[in-house]
C-alpha cells in the first residue's frame, strides 16, 4: 500500500506521522510505505509571523528542519509535485519523478496574493512573510516609540469586509464591546478596492474610503498554484466531502488544511484535527477495510487581546463559539504552544 502524503506543513506533517506510527507494523513488514513530498527542506510555524511584527519572537524560531519532524520510516523528498493525474493514480514532480500510490494525501497549503488589488502590495503591510512581519515591526516600533504615552492621539479603525466584524456571529458579538473598551473604531461593509498610495486613501467596493499613516491588510489569498494549474478547483480551493475529507468523485484522494474548499477556518488547528481524522481513516482502512471517524469541524482559535491577555474561540460545524473574558494565563498558554508547536507537529500532542 502505497501512501502519498503531498506537502510538508502542520497538516501534512501532522499525518505523515500519524500514519508512520500506527502502521509501523504494516511498514516494518512492507506492506505500507509512506512518501512525504514538499516544496521546502524547512518547516515554517507560521503563527509567530505575528509575533515576529510585534518584537515577541525573531525569525529564527520560526523554522526547523522538515527531515527533522519526521518519523524515520517516512521517505521524504524535496520535490515538488507539478503535475496531478488522479485517473492514473501518480503525480509528476519538479524534477520530472514519477511517484504511484495507493492513497494520496493533499496538504498543499495556500498562498497570498495582494497583486489582485491595486496599490495593496505597495501601500500596506502584512505580515504573512518573514520579510514582511519584520518591516511591520519595525514600522510599529517607529510609530510607537514616538508616540509612547499619548495613545489618546493615535486613531486606530478596523475594517471588515461583512455587515458584523467577525465572520462568525459569535465572535463579532464578543469583540464589539472589547474594541469599544480599547478605542478601537470599525466599520463594516468595507471591501477593498484599491489603495492609493501618493494619497495614502484605502477605498472601498462600496465606495467608501478612510485616510491612512500606517495600513496594515490582510491580503486576499488562493490556493496553490499547482492546484488551479491542474484544474483540481476553483481558486485552488479543492472541493471536499466536510465529513469524510475526501476529494469529490476521488475516495482515495484526502484532502486537509488550507487545501480545502471546507466552511471552517483556515488555521493550523483545523489542520491538525483533519490530520488526526485522516490518518485514523486511512490506517483503519489498510486494518480493517473502512474508515472509522468523520470530521466534525472542530477549530480551536487563539484570539491575543493585548500583550499579556488572550481568550480563545472553539467551535465545529454543530456547536458555535462560547467566548470567555480574556485572561492572562489564556496568554501565556499561547505563547507556551508557540513551543510546543514542535511536539504538535510531530503528531505527539
Amino acid at each position: 500500500m502505497r501512501i502519498l502524503v503531498v506537502g510538508g506543513g502542520t497538516g501534512g506533517t501532522i499525518v505523515a506521522n500519524n500514519l508512520a506510527r500506527r502502521l509501523s507494523a504494516e511498514i516494518r513488514s512492507r506492506r505500507v510505505r509512506i512518501t512525504m513530498l514538499s516544496a521546502s527542506d524547512k518547516h515554517m510555524y507560521q503563527p509567530g509571523l505575528l509575533y515576529v511584527a510585534f518584537g515577541q519572537m525573531t525569525p529564527d524560531q520560526l523554522y526547523r528542519d522538515q527531515a527533522s519532524l519526521l518519523e524515520g520510516a517516512i521517505d521524504f523528498h524535496v520535490d515538488p509535485v507539478e503535475k496531478f493525474q488522479l485517473d492514473q493514480n501518480r503525480v509528476v514532480t519538479k524534477s520530472g519523478k514519477v511517484h504511484e500510490y495507493d492513497i494520496l494525501v493533499m496538504a498543499t497549503g495556500s498562498r497570498i496574493v495582494p497583486e489582485q488589488i491595486p496599490g495593496l502590495v505597495e501601500g500596506a503591510e502584512t505580515f504573512y512573510t518573514e520579510d514582511t512581519a519584520v518591516k511591520l515591526f519595525k514600522r510599529l516600533r517607529e510609530i510607537y516609540f514616538k508616540a509612547r504615552g499619548i495613545r489618546d492621539k493615535i486613531k486606530i479603525k478596523y475594517h471588515y469586509p461583512i455587515g458584523r466584524i467577525h465572520t462568525i456571529k459569535e465572535v463579532a458579538i464578543w469583540a464589539k464591546p472589547e474594541f469599544d473598551r480599547m478605542g478601537i473604531e470599525y466599520e463594516t461593509l468595507f471591501n477593498v478596492s484599491e489603495v492609493d498610495v501618493e494619497n495614502k486613501v484605502v477605498r472601498s467596493e462600496e465606495g467608501t474610503e478612510t485616510q491612512y499613516d500606517l495600513l496594515i491588510a490582510i491580503p486576499p489569498h488562493r490556493g496553490m498554484e499547482v492546484v488551479e494549474q491542474n484544474n483540481l478547483g476553483e481558486g485552488g480551493w479543492i472541493p471536499t466531502d466536510r465529513f469524510k475529507l475526501t476529494m469529490n468523485g476521488h475516495d482515495n484522494v484526502f484532502v486537509l488544511g488550507d487545501t480545502t474548499n471546507l466552511p471552517v477556518s483556515k488555521t493550523g488547528s483545523a489542520a491538525h484535527f483533519q490530520a488526526e481524522v485522516v490518518a485514523e481513516n486511512i490506517a483503519s482502512m489498510i486494518k480493517i477495510g473502512t474508515p472509522v471517524r468523520d470530521y466534525d469541524g472542530k477549530v480551536y482559535c487563539f484570539i491575543e487581546t493585548g500583550h499579556d491577555s488572550a481568550t480563545y474561540a472553539m467551535f465545529n460545524y454543530q456547536n458555535p463559539p462560547d467566548l470567555k473574558p480574556p485572561s492572562k494565563p489564556m496568554h501565556w498558554f499561547k505563547m507556551s504552544y508557540n513551543q510546543m508547536y514542535w511536539t504538535s507537529v510531530r503528531g505527539l500532542l
